[in-house]
């Protein structure tokens, strides 16, 4: 089993949010935050990382993705601040050794 990733990109406190999963968090941050490709989180502007959540199983890892995209908006937000009330960006939190 791989581990997997769901994680969340915003463009600011209670703006634009992007929802995603991947194999490799750190890697696909980075790209998000350098704009490296054409896409919804480039368009608008999302290059903060507020929200992840670690699983064993990247098919996990999707498959909650899925279920958050169709979430609401303010239960979207609730779990942001759960984890990140202050809405800070936690790039340097998964990037530090």
């Amino acid at each position: 089993m791989k581990a997997g990733y769901v994680y969340m990109m915003a463009s600011r406190r209670n703006g634009t949010i992007y929802t995603g999963s991947t194999s490799g968090l750190m890697q696909r941050v980075w790209q998000h935050r350098n704009r490296v490709a054409d896409s919804f989180t480039d368009a608008h502007e999302c290059t903060l990382l507020v929200w992840y959540e670690v699983h064993d199983d990247l098919q996990e890892a999707r498959l909650r993705e899925r279920r958050i995209k169709k979430w609401n908006r303010p239960w979207k937000l609730r779990l942001i601040e759960e984890m990140n009330p202050r809405w800070d960006d936690l790039y340097d939190r998964i990037a530090a050794p």
